[in-house]
């Protein structure tokens, strides 16, 4: 898709300014850092079944309500703070996926002794890197990394992260990069 910039863009992010913005500065970018990460990973949960734009447009108060991702205050969140998210209008308000963010910032917190976060998220990029998709019809919602890193999330006590949702994570935290050939992002 050619953008009222002159620039060309994978066909989604023409949809909306905040795609655009998304689709420019970090969709498909390599992200690092537990906080980051379990942001992306959190972001991605909620997601499911909703629209990304949804998403991207509460992102703020996501991170308000959220302590800003820092997984240490989110994994001591209790009952009050259950109750306070699911009154917080600037956020996705269901119950799962807010008790999954706490059980998940908890599960976090236990892979620290075994390297972190980002180690564990990162061991599942695929290597060789997948060829760049040509069309939209080429861009998978799975794959065999994404089915291994739900299934090795899940086994740590993670929750909504299945397969479709793990390789939304890797693409927005750059394990896999879709941007289509042409695109300028993937030129850069």
């Amino acid at each position: 898709m050619l953008g009222a910039d002159g620039l060309r863009r994978c066909a989604w992010a023409g949809q909306a300014p905040d795609y655009t913005a998304y689709h420019d500065g970090e969709w498909g970018r390599v992200v690092h850092g537990e906080r980051a990460l379990f942001e992306r990973l959190t972001l991605e949960a909620f997601q499911s079944g909703l629209s990304w734009i949804t998403i991207l447009r509460k992102r703020e108060g996501f991170r308000r309500a959220f302590a800003e991702f820092d997984v240490d205050a989110i994994a001591a969140f209790g009952p009050g703070d259950g109750a306070r998210l699911m009154a917080d209008v600037a956020i996705v308000r269901n119950g799962a996926k807010i008790r999954a963010a706490v059980a998940n910032a908890r599960a976090v917190v236990d892979l620290r002794v075994d390297g972190g976060l980002d180690a564990f998220v990162w061991s599942f990029a695929p290597d060789p890197a997948p060829p760049r998709p040509t069309s939209p019809a080429e861009i998978r919602a799975t794959s065999p990394e994404s089915v291994a890193l739900a299934k090795a999330l899940k086994a740590r006590g993670f929750s909504f992260v299945g397969p479709t949702t793990s390789y939304a994570g890797m693409q927005a935290c750059g394990l896999v990069d879709d941007h289509l050939r042409g695109c300028h992002v993937a030129a850069a």
